[in-house]
Order: C-alpha cells, then structure tokens, then sequence
C-alpha cells in the first residue's frame, strides 16, 4: 500500500486527485487543505512529516494568482519557493517521493515551437520567477521528484477561465479576451491522472516533465469552444483583441511539448479540445 500525502488538497488539481482517489486502491491518501497543514508553517511541516510516514508527497499548494503576485512578490516567493524549499528537503531526509507542479510562464514566450524540458527559461513575472525558483530548490534538495511543468489549467473546481466565460454567459455579460497569447489550455483532472498514474506505475524515472493538453489555442479561440462545447455560443457577444492589458507580463508562446512525459511514462494525452467537451458533457449530463 502506498500512502500518499496531498497538501493543499482544497484547491482545483487536489479537488480533482481527490476525485480520482477511488479508482487507485492500491494507494491510501491523506488528503489536508492549508487549515490541515499549512506548509509555510515550517514547524508544523517538519512535526508532521516526522510523525507520519509517506511514500509520495504531491504538492498541490501553491500561490497561483498572477495579476496579484506582482504587488505580492514576497509571499508569492514564499509559497512558490521558500515552502518548497523545506517541503523537499523534508522529503529528502525521510525518504518520501515529492511530485510537484510547476507552470508554463517560466519561459519567457519568445519561441515559435514547443517548450522541451531543455529548453531555456526567462520568466517574465514574479508567479513565473518563484516557481522557477520553487523548481531549482528541489533540484537542489537531494530528494526523489517529478517537477511537472503544466498550463492554462482549468476544471470544475474553484476559480478557471472556464468557469469565468461560464460565468459570463449565465449572466449574459459580453466578454473581450485576448489573442495575444497561445498556450494549451489543460484539464485539471488530466493532470490528476498523469500524476496518480505515474504512482502506480512505480516509477523511478524521476525529474523534470512537461504536461499538457495536445494541440494548442489562444484564449479567444479557448472561449470560443467552451461557449460552442455549453451551447451557449450565442448567450454572448464574444470580441477579440490584440491587445489586452495585464498588470503581469506574460509568456505569448508558451505551448509545452509533451513527447518525453508520453513516451517515459507510457501515457496517452487527449487533445485540449477531446478533454474540454467531455468535461462539459459530464457536467451537463449532472444536471
């Protein structure tokens, strides 16, 4: 049996592990929000990796809204970096797997093909340059990791683009959205399933990945299909812009190529598009 630690369990990706929990019976998870256990509270940390034994950590905890880590830097820094900093050298000292999610917008968007795990960083914002940071002092930390590098993540859980243009539409509010950028927007609950497969699989091919949704869009043409998947493509006016401005700089290229997490871990990744509408499907199908 594998007992698996998941801090900062109540957010969107530890909603949805939580979700998929079920079907990995060979694994026994333990499941606490930041109430449960704050990893900035390094004494609180410390004292419950001592007394508890784990065989994976997956750090779903983090600080992730990028507009306000720009007026924020130091608590983005030490969420992002400092927390992980402790979190994998604690792992390090009893032997306890770390899994931990990293972002996109460490590259700084000026290539014309996907990002590979090679590929040099230059974050442009403070989100970007703390989870690179968070990335070097695992490195770092002696530990056993799987740094997956993820984007555009979005699910039913908590606050995501998808569920703003949602949103918009019920309330018939018309929308502007950018075509500035291009990404991969990623199903949360893809990401929880690579990572609870990759436990179960055993394996010791540790480092650094890139994870995503195939295929790639601007947030234009990614509001257009979730308002086209919801049959609520006409509920709004729908506008494009070049140029919409962010108090955070970001990434306009930022598409991650997937072929050494699919071809290490034997892992087959829907598109973004085949992920979106089954999303939106199960959702309507609940209703």
């Amino acid at each position: 049996m594998k007992k698996i630690l998941v801090t900062g369990a109540a957010g969107q990706l530890g909603r949805c592990i939580h979700n998929l929990a079920p079907q990995f019976p060979e694994c026994e998870f333990d499941f606490l929000s930041k109430s449960d256990l704050d990893i900035e509270n390094n004494t609180a940390l410390r004292e419950h990796l001592e007394n508890n034994s784990y065989d994976y950590c997956i750090n779903t905890a983090g600080y992730t809204n990028v507009e306000k880590a720009e007026e924020e830097s130091d608590r983005a820094f030490n969420l992002n970096a400092l927390s992980v900093q402790a979190l994998s050298n604690l792992c390090h000292k009893h032997d306890i797997v770390l899994i931990h999610p990293s972002t996109d917008y460490v590259f700084d968007g000026n290539s014309n093909e996907p990002y590979s795990e090679k590929a040099s960083t230059n974050p442009l914002s403070v989100y970007g340059k703390s989870k690179l940071k968070g990335e070097e002092n695992i490195e770092i930390s002696g530990c056993n990791y799987f740094i997956i590098r993820t984007s555009w993540l979005y699910s039913e859980h908590k606050n995501n683009f998808l569920k703003t243009v949602n949103h918009y539409a019920k309330q018939g509010k018309d929308m502007t959205i950018t075509t500035e950028q291009t990404g991969s927007p990623t199903n949360a609950n893809d990401l929880a399933e690579a990572i609870l497969h990759i436990i179960s699989s055993d394996s010791k091919r540790f480092g650094l990945y890139h994870f995503s949704n195939k295929g790639q869009a601007t947030w234009f043409y990614f509001a257009q299909r979730i308002l086209e998947y919801s049959n609520q493509i006409g509920a709004i006016k729908l506008a494009k812009t070049e140029h919409y401005r962010t108090f955070a700089a970001r990434p306009k290229y930022s598409v991650l190529s997937t072929t050494l997490f699919e071809d290490t871990f034997k892992f087959e990744i829907k598109g973004w598009e085949q992920s979106l509408r089954l999303l939106l499907n199960k959702s309507n199908s609940k209703k």
